[in-house]
Parts: structure tokens; C-alpha cells; sequence
């Protein structure tokens, strides 16, 4: 195996350059101020978890986790998702709080993916766990919550989809009881959007043509609120109900909210069908095909770790943000340079201490003798009084101070 160029990263990892980096800070500032003003307060947990715990706990598949070996010999991952280590804290530093809690988080994920796929193995995620609240209120809060953070954020225009694991769980047990793997089948199909082979599974089971006519019709179960009393009439499982009447209740909550515009209902919609056991939701903004957000209820992780306790929440896929919200996340700066000669340079620099603490000020400075500025036409060199000079070399200003000696 050949030696890695200087200039080479792992597959799937990147290096991010300052304008991205000043974007991703403005898009994580405002969004957790954001999530603070509903109730959520951050929290920070450790890059390194033990796979034994968090590890096994994780939604995330056991091949996609980053793995390696403490000095003890103990397997230890790098964190593939920050619910499990949430979980974790709920349920030891934080056993003694009263439920619910409300807690955000921001930090970077890895995951093992395969190459070919083109996607990040390392990703900043931002999001909110409510812990300790069962109700469908608590799931409209955090889907409420995820709307205004992509608008804090600085995206325009999307639309979220909800599903109901519990739905998919009712008709397949209803339509398919004796055939747990073609339930599992038809899951795995809905799950990675393969419609096309989702149809061909139907067929070749064999099903007789009442039953594969419930199971075709989900496919065209999308869109508002009638889509609940449609669905109604596809199953009468009572776990497929319920789940009906509780997408029904979160899109009455919703509509309180004032947001039900930004929300549709997808009942193809699952999730990690393993993970989540109610509401899942994903957000796509107009232009993307892929989802910038997604979360749902997952009443089963604490349990895990000694703490059972039901629990909803979301994450925005930071890094994909970017592309949605372009440069509209981008707060107003004004950048001054000051050049200055050797004799003013104590006057230069307290100018430039005394700027930097005015709020969307940028200044850099520059020594006129370092060989560092361009030869400066002496008809440009105005006060900063007078500003709006912008020089073209690698330092740039929207307001030029040049003090001559």
C-alpha cells in the first residue's frame, strides 16, 4: 500500500476554509440561540464514547461506526450520533433532574461510510432531545422547534414530512402476520425510498389482490391533514389507528403553532424502523434532495442506561445547511484596514484596539515598511473618515485608515 500524499485526508473527511467556517459559526450561534429561547439548554459530551455503551446504543449501524483501542485494551467510537451520549448523561449526571428535561447540543459526528457513496464520514450536527414527555404536544414542540431553527438558520423555503412508525407496524402486521421477513422487506424499501422495488416486493409475494391494494395505496398517502381520515380507511389494526389519531393530534398542535404550512404527512415515511418507536420526521428545503433535519420519538434508548423514560428531539445536518442557505446567514460586517508607518504605529494599533470593540467591526493592520501592502497610490490614501477604499491585494477593506509617518 502506497504512502499517503502530504496533501491527502481520510475518504469521506475535508477540510473547511474560513468563509465556510464563519458561515457554519453564524448558522450554529443563531440556531442555538434560537433553541434557548424555547427552554433548551446546551450541553457537551466527549468525542470518545465506550462502544459497550453508547457504542451498542447508538441508532446508528455497528459497520458505520469508527472504532479503536484504549490503552486498556477497551473498544472505544468515535461518537456516530449525540442522542446515545445524551442518553447517557440523562440517565447518570443528570438522574437526580426532574423530568422533562429540554437539552441542545452542536458537535461533530463520524461515521465509517462506504466509499463510493460520496458522503461526509465527519459532519457537525445541531439539535434538541426533550426527555421525560410522552404527549404529542412534546412532539409538535420539537418539530415546531425544528422549523424555527432552519429559518434562524437563514433557509427559505421547505417542507417538512411526518410519518408514524406505528402505522407501517399495524398494516404490515395486519396485511402480512405470518411473513415477518417480507414485513421487513417492504420496511427496508420505504426506508431507502426504493417505491419501484417496494411494488415488484408486493408482487412477488404473491399477496391476493385486497391486501395488495392496502399495501400499494400508502404510496399515495401524502398531504395534509385529510390524508389522517384517508388512512383511516386503509386499516383497521389498532396499533395503525392510534398512530393516526396521534399524527392527527400533533398537526392540531401544529396548527396552534402556526407553522402546519411548512408540514406535510408521509405515511410511506418510517425511519430507522429499529430506533424510532412513534412520530419520525424529516425537513427538505425547496432545492435539495436530501433531508436537512430529521428526528422522532425513541421511547425505548434510556432504558439502555438504567433510566427508561420516553424522549423525542431532532437534528439539523449542519454542513448541509450551507448549501441551502447560501450567504443569507452572513451578518453585516465592516472591514477596516489600517496601514501605518513606524513613527504612528502606537497610534495605529490603539486605533485598532479601540474599533474591535464595536460591534461588526473587523479591522487588520498592516505595517507600510514589511513589504507586505502594495505601493499605495498616494491620490487613495484618504482618512478613515472619508472610508469606502477597498484594496485589491490579500488583505481586504470596505474602510481604508492610513497613517504615513
Amino acid at each position: 500500500m502506497s504512502k499517503p500524499k502530504v496533501f491527502e485526508k481520510p475518504t469521506g473527511f475535508r477540510d473547511l476554509l474560513p468563509e465556510s467556517v464563519a458561515r457554519i459559526r453564524e448558522i450554529e450561534f443563531s440556531v442555538l440561540d434560537c433553541m434557548e429561547r424555547w427552554g433548551y439548554s446546551q450541553i457537551v459530551t466527549p468525542t470518545l464514547e465506550f462502544y459497550d455503551t453508547v457504542g451498542v446504543a447508538s441508532s446508528i449501524e455497528d459497520r458505520k461506526q469508527f472504532k479503536l483501542l484504549d490503552r486498556n485494551g477497551k473498544t472505544l467510537v468515535l461518537r456516530s450520533d449525540m442522542t446515545a451520549p445524551i442518553g447517557r448523561v440523562v440517565s447518570s449526571l443528570l438522574r437526580d433532574e426532574p423530568l422533562p428535561l429540554r437539552l441542545s447540543y452542536h458537535g461533530n459526528v463520524f461515521r465509517a461510510m462506504e466509499e463510493e457513496a460520496g458522503r461526509d464520514s465527519e459532519f457537525v450536527q445541531t439539535g434538541v432531545e426533550l426527555v421525560g414527555d410522552p404527549s404529542a404536544e412534546a412532539d409538535a414542540e420539537v418539530v415546531a422547534l425544528a422549523i424555527a431553527s432552519l429559518q434562524a438558520a437563514g433557509v427559505k423555503t421547505f417542507k417538512f414530512a411526518l410519518g408514524h412508525v406505528g402505522f407501517l407496524h399495524g398494516l404490515f402486521g395486519e396485511t402480512l402476520k405470518d411473513h415477518p421477513e417480507a414485513q421487513e422487506e417492504l420496511k427496508s424499501c420505504l426506508l431507502g425510498r426504493d417505491y419501484v422495488g417496494y411494488r415488484t416486493a408486493i408482487r412477488r409475494m404473491g399477496v391476493d389482490e385486497a391486501r395488495r391494494g392496502e399495501l400499494e395505496s400508502i404510496l399515495r398517502l401524502r398531504g395534509g391533514k385529510d390524508i389522517c381520515e384517508q388512512a383511516l380507511s386503509v386499516t383497521s389494526d389498532p396499533t395503525a389507528q392510534a398512530a393516526i389519531a396521534h399524527l392527527c393530534e400533533v398537526w392540531n398542535v401544529l396548527e396552534a403553532y402556526g407553522v402546519s404550512e411548512h408540514v406535510l404527512i408521509d405515511l410511506t415515511m418510517i425511519g430507522n424502523f429499529s430506533y424510532y418507536t412513534g412520530l419520525t420526521f424529516e425537513g427538505y428545503a425547496a432545492d435539495l434532495g436530501f433531508p436537512l433535519c430529521s428526528g422522532g420519538r425513541y421511547d425505548n434508548l434510556l432504558a439502555q442506561f438504567g433510566r427508561p423514560a420516553p424522549a423525542t428531539g431532532f437534528a439539523l445536518k449542519t454542513n448541509r445547511i450551507l448549501e441551502a442557505a447560501g450567504d443569507a446567514v452572513r451578518k453585516q460586517q465592516e472591514r477596516v484596514l489600517i496601514v501605518y508607518g513606524e513613527s504612528r504605529r502606537a497610534e495605529a494599533l490603539g486605533k485598532a484596539r479601540d474599533l474591535r470593540t464595536l460591534p461588526g467591526k473587523v479591522v487588520v493592520t498592516r505595517h507600510a515598511g514589511t513589504g507586505s501592502v502594495a505601493p499605495w497610490d498616494p491620490a487613495a490614501l484618504h482618512k478613515f473618515e472619508q472610508g469606502g477604499y477597498r484594496y485589491e491585494g490579500n488583505v481586504y477593506s470596505d474602510v481604508l485608515l492610513y497613517l504615513a509617518d
